[in-house]
């Protein structure tokens, strides 16, 4: 009798054919060997196609070790990525629409490229202790010879509007800082809720096929909604500490 000793293909049908040695597919994406084989003995990596004793990768490797490379750029460490793609890989592709959905550009606004000059002439200072302040912040980027990008130039241009109110730019600077911490913690809020109230029962559920869709739709919707509701909270509270504030001078006025 003939044995068939053909090696069945691990490639999903329809896939491209699996063409690179594991050499070449560590050329492919700048990885080793060694680290190729263990995220493929973590079940992070599919097995290869076997032809005559000899395993092939294809595009989906490709795609997989980019997404891991990426994971690993953020922080995340190999035990974290297991866990976030699934056992062997198997919620990798609706991981990468999960991860889209988490770091897609949140607003249209362009950044701003601005050189020292510029932005001297526009703050009428120019000091390297609010240059270095303004980069901390974030409210600016240094590209180098004298270069910055402004990420959000709505916020540099608030920051200008307050000089020209009067108000010194260090203080300026300052209050932006407390905004900031204010900010993170605000959002920690809305993070914390979608992990516990929405990521947790679909994780522990065994992340049910049809619950994705779901999930990376409350994603998308997460931060419009969050700042909405940052918004009209915030409106509600400035209404009454200007009140307040106001009520006090006027108080203290009377006493006099």
């Amino acid at each position: 009798m003939i044995r068939d000793t053909r090696t069945k293909s691990t490639q999903p049908e329809g896939a491209e054919e699996a063409t690179l040695t594991v050499e070449q597919l560590a050329y492919e994406t700048g990885m080793s060997v060694r680290n190729i084989r263990n995220h493929q003995s973590r079940g992070l990596l599919p097995p290869p196609e076997v032809r005559a004793r000899i395993g092939y990768y294809g595009s989906q490797h490709v795609a997989r070790l980019r997404l891991i490379q990426e994971m690993q750029g953020e922080g995340f460490k190999l035990s974290a990525i297991s866990r976030l793609i699934g056992e062997h890989g198997a919620d990798a592709d609706r991981f990468v629409g999960l991860r889209q959905a988490v770091t897609a550009p949140f607003a249209t606004e362009a950044p701003e490229v601005l050189s020292r000059e510029e932005l001297a002439e526009r703050f009428q200072v120019d000091d390297d202790r609010l240059l270095g302040k303004a980069q901390k912040l974030g409210l600016l980027i240094d590209l180098g010879d004298e270069r910055y990008e402004a990420p959000s130039p709505a916020l540099l241009r608030a920051a200008e509007d307050v000089l020209k109110m009067g108000i010194d730019l260090r203080a300026a600077l300052a209050a932006i800082e407390k905004l900031s911490r204010n900010s993170q913690s605000s959002a920690r809020t809305f993070v914390n809720l979608f992990v516990e109230e929405l990521w947790k029962p679909f994780d522990e559920a065994g992340r049910p096929d049809e619950g994705w869709a779901e999930i990376i739709e409350s994603i998308e919707r997460l931060r419009p909604l969050a700042v909405e509701a940052l918004n009209a909270t915030f409106r509600l509270t400035l209404t009454t500490e200007v009140e307040k504030a106001f009520g006090e001078v006027l108080e203290r006025r009377k006493k006099k």
